[in-house]
């Protein structure tokens, strides 16, 4: 029973995902699905040259897949900027620092059924390098990013990604009270920068990883 569960899991996950890739395709993204998190380890590394400039957007599916470690051990000019006892300040910098990476690794607050990808960032310098900047951008995604369009993503981050990542950071926002967004205007709101990547003109800069498992928010 639970193994017929687990394989009728995995075949839908593939079939989702084998529909978005072919969107992204025609979208001019390049795409790859993989299955586990091991997986996608390795992909995402083999497709950063030893010695990159490396840069990331703050991600909980990186850091569950391995990538943060692999990064910190690894052989590259890594832009580290949540190491230990670092200030707000040279935080700032590393993150103008990485618009200029190589390689920009991040993940996606959602991708829509047409191959669209829709994130919403508090400070900008995510989406920023998202758009513009680095030679290389790879987003890592588990298939539980994937919503219907671009009006399903607004709602998935607004009333549920941003909700949670409030109530984990302890950031005084109405939503980690309410539980769904109330278009605040709270000091500390995250949602301020929205940014849909409709289409990539330079083919192969953006390259999406999607993992047929549930990672991050």
């Amino acid at each position: 029973m639970n193994d017929a569960l687990t394989k009728s899991k995995k075949w839908f996950n593939e079939k989702l995902a084998q529909k978005v890739i072919e969107s992204m395709g025609k979208n001019n993204i390049s795409e790859f699905y993989v299955e586990s998190e091991d997986e996608a380890r390795e992909k995402l590394l083999s497709m950063i040259p030893e010695g990159s400039k490396l840069g990331y957007g703050g991600s909980v599916t990186l850091e569950q897949i391995g990538a943060i470690h692999a990064f910190r051990s690894g052989n590259y000019d890594f832009i580290d900027r949540h190491r230990p006892g670092i200030s707000e300040k040279e935080q700032y910098k590393l993150r103008q620092e990485s618009l200029l990476a190589d390689v920009f690794v991040m993940s996606t607050n959602a991708i829509t059924m047409d191959g669209k990808l829709v994130n919403i960032d508090g400070t900008g310098n995510r989406v920023a390098a998202l758009i513009f900047g680095p030679s290389k951008v790879i987003v890592v995604a588990g298939v539980n990013k994937i919503v219907s369009d671009v009006n399903a993503a607004m709602d998935r981050i607004k009333n549920y990604v941003t909700p949670i990542h409030a109530r984990r950071r302890d950031k005084h926002l109405p939503c980690a009270k309410t539980g769904y967004c109330i278009d605040c205007s709270a000091p500390e709101r995250s949602c301020n920068a929205v940014v849909t990547i409709e289409h990539q003109r330079q083919k192969e800069r953006i390259t999406v990883i999607i993992v047929g498992k549930e990672l991050g928010l």
